[in-house]
Formats: structure tokens, sequence, C-alpha cells
């Protein structure tokens, strides 16, 4: 019989979302690297990087447009396919999320108001490296920037691969700092090597998380995006093979990641139970090892209701939510804290990590409660105008308003209007 690879809670058991987005002891380790960078600049961006085994001594630290080009030169033919495709489609989303963002002109009393989607000037895109090259992330990261209409996009990550390098020429990036962690935010936001950039994206683990919460308010930054998250709502009839399938997807990522299922059906638990430590044992190594690890950490919900399930959720609040139930359109509808949804069985969470069009940087930690995953918006200021050609006509509101907080001069600047006495 089948041991069960995720414990079983309640929905109460599950990590109150405002206690899992923050790690003080990263955030104090980050903090003295940012501090660093700021004060030496690249000199200190090379020393850690080269600490953390990231560099070598000698070896190139900034790579420009050129390297990127060099990159995508070698990579073979059907790598290069990938890519390409790749960056088409998320391009094409990205560029009908900026449609659909239009300016606004209305009637104000005397006059017009309305506001400007304005991009920032210089974006970092963050791109992780470590055990696994992710040239995805360059993908998603740099063609919303691009789809923004930001005007300079440079990389940071740790020792970028040859297939990083290529979609970061692909997607249009203008460079990339071969720099993570923390150090490689702080560059990216204090100029250290590369331009400094107001706004600062992409997944990362626990340093880069850290150090872009400690960074905000410098820079933008996008909600926390650290260990991934899966919670998979199975109702009856859902396939266990599939939903033990993806939820070992995630687990792969990082011995950090949160698996986790919400289960309507106990006999799909029992099978989801086998199916798991089937799918677990044929992985090769070092994903089984990082899956296991995850799995131990997971958990699973028997919901009696679908009321519980949505509770469940909603209380997590997880990066990614597949619904393999019936209807999965009515129950995202009731359902309000995920970062993104996947509707019914076909709709792989793969498939958003690799390029169908949305963005795979999402948020974790429980910021789905409040955040939105990456769009073309991380890149875009909302600025707002008013053009006054009566302004007579709110004088008047403006300076009794002004008077009520006791600002004296901002009520006479008002009236000053509405006397239209000249210059």
């Amino acid at each position: 019989m089948s041991g069960k690879l995720l414990r079983r809670i309640q929905v109460e058991g599950i990590s109150d979302s405002r206690a899992r987005g923050r790690d003080l002891e990263s955030e104090e380790g980050a903090a003295r690297i940012i501090a660093d960078v700021a004060l030496r600049g690249a000199r200190a961006v090379r020393e850690w990087s080269e600490k953390m085994g990231e560099l070598e001594a000698g070896e190139s630290l900034v790579l420009g447009r050129g390297d990127l080009e060099a990159a995508l030169a070698r990579l073979d033919r059907r790598q290069r396919g990938v890519l390409e495709r790749a960056v088409e489609r998320v391009t094409a989303f990205a560029a009908a999320q900026r449609a659909a963002l239009v300016d606004l002109d209305v009637a104000v009393p005397g006059g017009r108001a309305g506001h400007t989607f304005v991009p920032v000037s210089r974006a970092g895109c963050y791109v992780p490296g470590g055990r696994f090259p992710l040239p995805s992330s360059a993908v998603m990261t740099v063609c919303a920037a691009r789809a923004a209409g930001v005007q300079t996009v440079w990389c940071a990550g740790p020792k970028p691969a040859l297939p990083t390098l290529a979609a970061a020429a692909l997607a249009g990036a203008d460079g990339f700092l071969a720099a993570g962690g923390a150090q490689g935010i702080a560059a990216l936001a204090y100029g250290a090597g590369v331009p400094a950039c107001d706004v600062i994206v992409g997944p990362g683990g626990r340093y880069p998380a850290a150090a872009k919460r400690l960074l905000f308010g410098i820079v933008g930054t996008e909600a926390p995006a650290g260990p991934s998250e899966l919670l998979v709502i199975a109702g009856a009839g859902a396939d266990a093979e599939t939903a033990a399938a993806d939820l070992l997807a995630q687990a792969e990522h990082d011995v950090a990641a949160t698996p986790a299922v919400v289960s309507l059906d106990p006999t799909f638990s029992a099978e989801l139970d086998e199916a798991l430590e089937r799918r677990l044992a044929d992985l090769p190594e070092p994903n089984r090892s990082t899956a296991a690890a995850a799995l131990s950490k997971g958990w699973m919900i028997e919901a009696r209701s679908r009321e519980e399930a949505v509770a469940a959720a909603d209380r997590f609040a997880p990066e990614h939510l597949e619904l393999l139930v019936e209807d999965p359109r009515s129950w995202a509808a009731s359902i309000r804290n995920a970062g993104a949804i996947f509707l019914g069985s076909g709709s792989a969470e793969v498939f958003g990590d690799y390029g169908a069009g949305p963005n795979h940087c999402l948020p974790t930690g429980g910021a789905a409660r409040f955040a939105a995953g990456l769009s073309v918006l991380a890149f875009l200021r909302a600025r707002t105008w008013l053009e006054m050609d009566s302004p007579e006509e709110l004088a008047g509101e403006a300076a009794a308003l002004a008077r009520i907080e006791g600002l004296e001069a901002h009520a006479r600047a008002a009236e000053r209007r509405g006397s239209r006495a000249p210059d």
C-alpha cells in the first residue's frame, strides 16, 4: 500500500499568507550586500559573486549585446526555434495587454482630466541560474518590458547558460550582468557595471527576493516571486496521474517549493498518493531528491464541500491554481486569491511556465491576496493630467476645502484662479 507523501491537514492548518512572505534572515544578509554594492559598485558585485562561486576570477561580469548575439549564433537550430516561438507567443500576449490599456480623457468641472500610460526608461530583469538554466524567465521578463515600451532592458543572473543568453538576445535585452543573488539585484538598482534601472522584476530565490523587498522605493518591483507554489483542486473524476505529474513538475524546482492539493473525492486522494510515489521514483537525480524534499513540506486537504475548497484556496493564495473540476470557470469566479488559474485538465501549469502567452512571473508567499503576476503594467505608470479652461468653477470649492485643512496658502492659490487676476 502506498504511503502518504503529502501530509493531511485542515484548512486552519494552512500557514497564514501574511506570515509566509518575509525571510528576516535572508533580508539581513541581503542588506549587507546591498550596502556594499551601493558603496563600492561593480567591484563589490564581482567580489560577492566570486565568493559565492558564481563567477570565476577574470571571468566577464558584464556581457553586452554583442555577447548575447554571439551566444545566439552558437545555439543549435532546434533550440533556437523553440525559443523564437516562445518569444513570439509571449510578446503577442503582452502586446495585447498593452493594447487593452487605453489613455483616459474625461470632462471635469471647468476643464478636462485624464491619464496617459508612460513606460519607465530602464528595466532590470533577474534571470535565475543555479542548477537549472531558465531561459524562459529571460523570455517572460524582457518581452513584457519591450512590449511596454521600455527603452533600455538589462538582465542579471548567476552563471548564465548559452540558452539563457540566447533567449535574452531574442527577447531584445541590451546586455546581461553575470551576477545573481542580492548583489545582482543591487547592481541593477544602483547602476554597478550596468545602467541603473527604474524597475527590477523576475523570479528568484531567497536573496534576490529579499533584496527586491529591501530596495522597493529606490526602484520599483513586482510582487515577490519566490519558491514555486501549486495548488490543485480535484473534483470527482479528476485524473490522479495528471495531478501527480503537475505537482512533481513544480516540486522539482526547489526543495522550498510547495505542492498542495484540495481533494473533494476520497478515491482520488488514495490514487494520488500512489501516483506520486510511482512517478517520483521514476524521476532522475537531482530532480527526484529535490521533489521529494518539496513533497515532504506539501500538504493535502480532503474537503467536505466546495465552500471548504474555496476557503482553502483563498487562505493559501497560491502562485498557481489548477482546477481539475467540472465547470472550472464557475470555480474561478468564486476564488479571489490566486496568481494564475489553469482551467480544466488540459490546461497544464507547465504551459504557463513555457510560453503559452501569460507571464510565469507570479506572486508567491500569499502575495496573490493583493498583487497580480508580471505584465506590461509593471513597466508602466498611469500619469494623470489636468487642464482647466474655466478654473473659476472649482476655485471656491478648492479654497473651502483648503481652509478646512488649515492651509491658507492653498486657498489663496485657488482663489487667484477664481478671480482671473492678471499675472
